[in-house]
C-alpha cells in the first residue's frame, strides 16, 4: 500500500504540473459551465412555458358554456409533458420526443412539438450536457493525460529501475489507476457542483425523487470513470511505446463512442424495421371499421348491439331505454377504438424493443452504452419515461371521453321533446373533471427498466480489477 501511494502521489504531482493539464482544465471549466447554463435554462424556460399552456388549455376546458357532452368529449384537452428536474444534467431523448399531446374523443393522437421538429439538422450532431462531458468528452481527456504512465517510463529507462527497487507491475498499475482516478476526481468536481446549482435554483417536484437518483448517478459514473482509469493505465503499461498506447486508447475512444452506437442503431433499424406514422395510423383506421363505426347507424355489429341492448332490458326502441342510447353506443365505440389502438401501439412498442434490446446488450462490449442507458433512465430523459407520459396521456383521454360519454347517458334524453330532458347540461359537470397530472416514474420502476446495464456495468467494475492482475502478470519491463 505504501509503494501504490508512493506513486499515486508521484503521478499525480507530475500531470498537476503539465501545462497542458492547465489549457485543458480551462476548456472543461468553460464547457461545464454552458452546459449548465444552457442546461438550467432550457429547462426553467420550456417548464415555464409547458405549464402556461397546460393552465391556458384548463381555463379554455372550463370557460365552455353548457352544451351537449359529447361535444365536450370533442373539444378535448392538451396534455404537456414537464421536464425532470435532472433532465438539466442528461438531455437524452428529450429533443426527440415531444411534449404536447391533443387529448379527444376516438383519436389517439401522437406527442407533438419536439425540439428536432423545429431545429436544423445540426442537432444530429448531439448536445452539449454535463452528462455528455462526462460519458464521452473525460475519457478522452484521460486518455491523454494516461496514455504514457507507464510506457514512457519503459521507453527512458526508469521502469526497470523501479522494479529492481522492489515495485512490481501490480503496484505501479494500481497506483497510476488510483492517480489517473483522482485527475477524473478534479474534472468531476466542477460537474457536481455545478449541477448542485442548477438544482438549488430549481422548486423540486415530490415525485421526482431527485436526491436518490443523483446518488445513484453519482455512483455509477464513478464506477465508469475508474474503469477508464484502469483501462488507459493498463493500455500504457501493456504497449511497448507512448505511440502505439495513444493510438491504440484512441481506437478504443473511436469505437466506444461513434462506431459502435451508431453501426447498432442502424443494425436495430435494419433487422427490426419500424412502420411509419402514416402506415401505422391506416392499420388502426382500417381495424376499427372493420370491428365497426359507432358514427354509423347502419353499422353492423352496433346494429346487433343496438337490438342486443333492446333486448335485455325488454324493450321495443331505443326512446323506451332508461337512459341515452347513443351516449351508450359512443361509450361502446370508444372502448373498441381504444383496445385497437393500444394493441397496435404495443406491437409497435415491441418493434421498437427489439430495436433497443440490441443497444441493450451491446452495454456488455461498450460500458458506453451502459452508463449512458443508465443515466437517461434516472435522468427521466429515455424512451420510457416518454412511453409512460404517453401511456398516462392516453389513460387521462380515455377516462375523460368515457365521462363524457356516460353523462350523456345520465342526462340526456333519447327524445327531443319539450318534455323530456334538455339535449343539454351544466357546465359543472365538466369543471369537476380533474386536470392531467403527470407524475414521474418510480425509482422502482426505473431500476427494472435498466437491470441489463445496470448489470453490466456491475460486470465492467469487476472486470477492471481483473484487467490490472491480467496486464500486471503479462507486462514486460522492456
Amino acid at each position: 500500500m505504501n509503494q501504490i501511494k508512493i506513486i499515486a502521489g508521484y503521478f499525480l504531482k507530475v500531470t498537476l504540473r503539465s501545462k497542458a493539464l492547465a489549457a485543458i482544465y480551462i476548456v472543461w471549466l468553460l464547457l461545464v459551465l454552458f452546459a449548465a447554463f444552457t442546461g438550467y435554462r432550457t429547462y426553467a424556460d420550456r417548464n415555464a412555458l409547458l405549464t402556461s399552456f397546460q393552465q391556458q388549455a384548463r381555463q379554455s376546458w372550463e370557460a365552455n358554456p353548457d352544451k351537449h357532452p359529447h361535444r365536450m368529449a370533442h373539444f378535448g384537452s392538451f396534455a404537456f409533458r414537464l421536464k425532470h428536474p435532472l433532465s438539466m444534467f442528461d438531455y437524452g431523448m428529450e429533443s426527440y420526443t415531444g411534449n404536447a399531446v391533443f387529448l379527444e374523443a376516438h383519436r389517439q393522437n401522437t406527442v407533438n412539438f419536439s425540439e428536432a421538429g423545429f431545429s436544423t439538422g445540426l442537432l444530429r450532431f448531439g448536445e452539449i450536457s454535463l452528462s455528455m462531458l462526462i460519458q464521452v468528452i473525460l475519457p478522452l481527456i484521460l486518455f491523454f493525460l494516461g496514455f504514457n504512465a507507464i510506457s514512457q517510463q519503459r521507453e527512458n529507462g526508469t521502469l526497470k529501475i523501479l522494479l529492481s527497487q522492489g515495485a512490481g507491475f501490480r503496484a505501479l498499475i494500481w497506483g497510476n489507476s488510483l492517480g489517473l482516478m483522482l485527475i477524473a476526481l478534479l474534472f468531476l468536481l466542477p460537474v457536481v457542483l455545478a449541477a448542485a446549482l442548477q438544482l438549488a435554483c430549481t422548486t423540486l417536484p415530490a415525485d421526482s425523487f431527485v436526491s436518490l437518483r443523483s446518488i445513484c448517478l453519482a455512483f455509477f459514473f464513478l464506477a465508469y470513470l475508474w474503469l477508464v482509469s484502469t483501462v488507459a493505465i493498463c493500455i500504457s503499461a501493456g504497449s511497448g511505446d507512448s505511440r502505439a498506447s495513444l493510438l491504440k486508447l484512441l481506437g478504443i475512444w473511436l469505437l466506444m463512442a461513434i462506431v459502435l452506437p451508431k453501426t447498432l442503431q442502424a443494425i436495430g433499424s435494419a433487422l427490426h424495421p419500424a412502420p411509419g406514422k402514416i402506415e401505422f395510423d391506416t392499420a388502426v383506421e382500417k381495424e376499427v371499421l372493420q370491428i365497426g363505426d359507432s358514427h354509423n347507424p347502419d353499422d353492423p355489429h352496433f346494429k346487433h348491439l343496438k337490438d342486443s341492448v333492446l333486448k335485455a332490458n325488454h324493450v321495443d326502441s331505443v326512446q323506451q331505454l332508461p337512459f341515452n342510447y347513443s351516449g351508450f353506443q359512443m361509450r361502446e365505440g370508444e372502448r373498441l377504438s381504444a383496445e385497437v389502438y393500444n394493441n397496435r401501439l404495443q406491437q409497435l412498442y415491441n418493434v421498437y424493443e427489439q430495436q433497443n434490446n440490441i443497444s441493450c446488450y451491446a452495454t456488455f462490449i461498450n460500458p458506453l452504452l451502459g452508463i449512458k442507458n443508465i443515466s437517461m433512465a434516472l435522468s427521466g430523459t429515455d424512451f420510457n419515461s416518454y412511453r409512460h407520459f404517453q401511456n398516462a396521456a392516453e389513460v387521462y383521454r380515455y377516462n375523460l371521453a368515457q365521462t363524457m360519454n356516460e353523462l350523456q347517458m345520465k342526462y340526456i334524453g333519447n327524445v327531443k321533446t319539450a318534455h323530456d330532458k334538455p339535449q343539454i347540461i351544466g357546465k359543472e359537470h365538466w369543471t369537476g373533471f380533474p386536470d392531467f397530472h403527470y407524475s414521474y416514474q418510480s425509482m422502482a420502476s426505473v431500476t427494472a427498466q435498466q437491470t441489463l446495464a445496470v448489470i453490466a456495468m456491475f460486470g465492467w467494475f469487476i472486470l477492471s480489477f481483473v484487467l490490472i492482475y491480467f496486464t500486471a502478470a503479462n507486462a514486460k519491463a522492456i
